[in-house]
């Protein structure tokens, strides 16, 4: 039996290979603040890590005479700590924040009393600049650096949407519980984690309410960039205001795009060939990645692959059985199984004959993606949640390699007795198949 993974341990791989000195690990705490779930809404620690991050990028460890700028930065950050203390009183991120200011404090043998800074604002490339510099490294380009003699890479798909539904890179699809902060990548140039939250209180559906995307330094390319999206709060910039990946002569080679005000963000990290879409649905946010088999591949501890879902998919104790739920839900009025949800029924779920009809409306082809949706209006009954699966295999549309695999279906299809009167559209097709073949049985005998 696998075990559940926590938020801490999906990102113990985050440290590897980057080579920091001692005091160079102060970065890599300003990211592992952001990383934590905020439990309350009006709580602005988010902000302070983001300012703290924007006023000490690009230095390493600060050497004797860059002290004194460091501790006016920390100054300023635990000032910023203070100030939101009231509405933070029970968000981890803060108490994290305030522990590790302390300790930064002490190892810089920094006074709290003293001047504070203004964040350091980051030079963005000028309005009319191009997606990529002309001095911009090939080493910076992936289809450039590692395959300019050899064929095109092979490039892979995960997604995960809805109450929570994943697609593998290997195109496994799996209807999941893991609720809590679950890693769905990570390997030697980018981590991902998600959150999951029940969608109601006493309901075992979940959906993601949280998203946080490091990309980790990478040779003369980009700087180690944080990307974090929550619940009605999807941004169109990395957590240090910028929108490429820093100061570095290849920084264009990962730049972020917003394409819907608030529902839908691209970022292209084409150093590593990769493209991820973000989207936020209703209330939750939607997660799909292209990325070429050898970055998927690209880890130091080859152990540890079986920790993130996109790869190894979910634990078997954390899996729901798909056609279980389907059976139980036949007939109209049917309720949440039992199997799928220990805890009371959402209110108001959909009747299964309408969520099949809401879902026809928009996934026309009985696929995984269509039953994902009829799945999601019984468990949550949010019609939301039929977008998110229809923008999901958009994504897979734009994003997959293969195009004959755009569509995934059930091996074994099993329908209970009256679906498939309401499943699919009546048609003479089946039937007159099934008269010809009983007219020529005689014939063949």
């Amino acid at each position: 039996e696998r075990l559940v993974v926590t938020g801490r341990a999906g990102w113990m791989g985050m440290g590897r290979g980057a080579g920091r000195s001692a005091l160079g690990f102060w970065p890599t705490l300003a990211f592992l603040l952001c990383s934590f779930p905020a439990a309350i809404s009006s709580c602005k620690i988010l902000k302070c890590n983001s300012e703290f991050w924007s006023a000490t990028s690009g230095s390493h460890a600060p050497a004797t005479e860059e002290a004194p700028e460091f501790c006016a930065a920390l100054r300023t950050y635990a000032l910023c700590t203070r100030r939101t203390a009231r509405t933070c009183r029970g968000d981890l991120a803060y108490h994290s924040a305030v522990h590790g200011i302390e300790d930064l404090m002490s190892q810089h043998n920094c006074s709290k009393d003293g001047p504070t800074s203004q964040p350091r604002l980051r030079t963005l490339p000028p309005a009319g600049d191009s997606q990529e510099r002309s001095d911009s490294p090939e080493i910076c380009h992936y289809e450039k650096s590692f395959h300019k003699h050899t064929a095109a890479p092979n490039y892979t798909h995960c997604g995960l949407f809805g109450d929570p539904h994943l697609r593998t890179f290997t195109d496994r699809f799996q209807t999941c519980k893991v609720q809590g902060a679950w890693p769905l990548i990570d390997n030697n140039y980018l981590n991902v984690q998600v959150t999951n939250t029940p969608v109601l209180p006493g309901s075992a559906a979940t959906a993601t309410s949280k998203l946080t995307i490091i990309f980790k330094n990478f040779q003369e390319c980009v700087d180690q960039k944080v990307y974090q999206a929550e619940m009605d709060e999807l941004p169109a910039a990395f957590a240090d205001g910028s929108k490429n990946g820093g100061d570095k002569h290849g920084a264009n080679s990962l730049r972020i795009t917003e394409k819907v005000s608030g529902q839908h963000v691209e970022i292209q990290a084409k150093y590593i060939g990769t493209t991820i879409v973000v989207r936020q649905v209703g209330r939750y946010l939607t997660f799909a990645v292209r990325m070429p088999e050898e970055v998927v591949n690209a880890v130091e501890d080859r152990d540890s692959q079986g920790l993130y879902l996109c790869l190894r998919g979910c634990p078997l104790n954390q899996q729901i059985d798909f056609q279980a739920v389907r059976s139980q839900a036949e007939g109209p009025g049917a309720r949440r199984p039992a199997a799928a949800s220990p805890a009371p029924a959402a209110p108001e779920t959909f009747p299964y004959e309408t969520a099949v009809a809401k879902c026809k409306e928009k996934l026309p082809v009985e696929d995984l993606y269509y039953q994902a949706c009829v799945f999601d209006l019984l468990t949550t009954g949010d019609v939301n949640f039929t977008l998110a699966a229809y923008y999901a295999l958009e994504d897979v549309k734009m994003l997959h390699s293969n195009k004959d695999r755009l569509h995934l279906y059930e091996r074994t299809r099993e329908l209970p007795r009256g679906v498939a009167a309401a499943a699919r559209t009546p048609g003479p097709g089946p039937l007159l198949s099934l008269l010809v073949l009983l007219t020529l049985l005689p014939v063949f005998c």
